[in-house]
């Protein structure tokens, strides 16, 4: 199967443009042919047996990261399967924000990443602070496994522990003495069950919904724990960071008000949506 080939095929499931990009990533990637090589026909030197089940998959929507295994996250590569969400540019968004704000420190600083997934968020913070001891949790044991080699492939020290956020016990987890954090953030479930119509295929039949969706009714439910226990663990002027959904973007910001957070922003992805909040204890 050639790319030509393979990219008609995945366009009767996607429209052209993003059939020859998902093409092209599957040579480019999986087997390290480029532009000029699919040119000068080497694509035919391919195993077909390989290539035909990757199109099998894709052509059932699968997402192109979980077949080929990985994907990029802030210049590094990072493993991915249907036990961890994939990772997003608004991600990679937030990641830069925490960068920007400490990269210059000079003292040690703790930071936890709840909810971890894949890790990508927790592993970049701590290949890029170089003053930073990073602990990030997730309820997932699969997505912890996940997480554990990320941070060995990156060759970066985190430490990954399964705990579930909405404990209401999370405050007295033996690791967790109170007001030692530096710095919390999270990426949580935050899409309502009521937005699922207007989603994609390829997220709702294969990304676990675990880590997607929240309540209609309790949209903030996350939100809400988190920042409960960033009050007993964050040192005095600590910052919380949380990716968010922007439907509830003036509804987080007034609920972290009214818990005595302050210096509370909200910050714009690359496409205007109102995508980041950060506030100080």
């Amino acid at each position: 199967m050639s790319y030509q080939e393979l990219w008609r095929r995945l366009a009767k499931v996607y429209d052209e443009g993003e059939a020859k990009a998902i093409a092209r990533l599957v040579f480019e990637e999986r087997y390290g042919l480029t532009l000029s090589d699919l040119l000068m026909g080497r694509d035919s030197e391919v195993s077909q047996d390989e290539l035909e089940l990757i199109a099998q998959r894709l052509e059932q929507e699968e997402p192109i990261q979980y077949v080929l295994g990985e994907t990029n996250f802030c210049g590094r590569t990072f493993l991915v399967n249907q036990h961890v969400l994939i990772p997003r540019p608004e991600t990679e968004e937030l990641c830069q924000w925490i960068i920007n704000h400490f990269t210059d420190t000079l003292n040690p600083m703790e930071i936890l990443d709840i909810g971890t997934g894949s890790g990508c968020i927790a592993v970049t913070l701590a290949a890029e602070i170089a003053q930073a001891k990073v602990t990030a949790w997730d309820i997932s044991a699969d997505a912890i496994t996940t997480a554990t080699e990320n941070a060995r492939r990156n060759n970066v020290k985190v430490l990954f522990q399964q705990v579930d956020v909405l404990n209401p016990s999370i405050a007295q987890h033996p690791s967790s003495p109170p007001k030692h954090l530096d710095l919390i953030v999270s990426n949580p479930p935050y899409i309502c069950q009521k937005e699922k119509t207007s989603m994609e295929q390829n997220v709702l039949g294969y990304e676990p919904h675990s880590a997607l969706f929240v309540p209609d009714d309790t949209p903030l439910l996350f939100y809400q724990a988190i920042g409960k226990y960033a009050l007993a663990a964050l040192k005095k002027d600590g910052w919380l960071y949380f990716e968010i959904n922007p439907v509830y973007a003036a509804p987080l910001q007034q609920l972290l008000c009214m818990m005595a957070f302050h210096d509370i922003e909200i910050k714009e992805d690359q496409y205007g949506k109102k995508r980041m909040i950060r506030a100080q204890r």
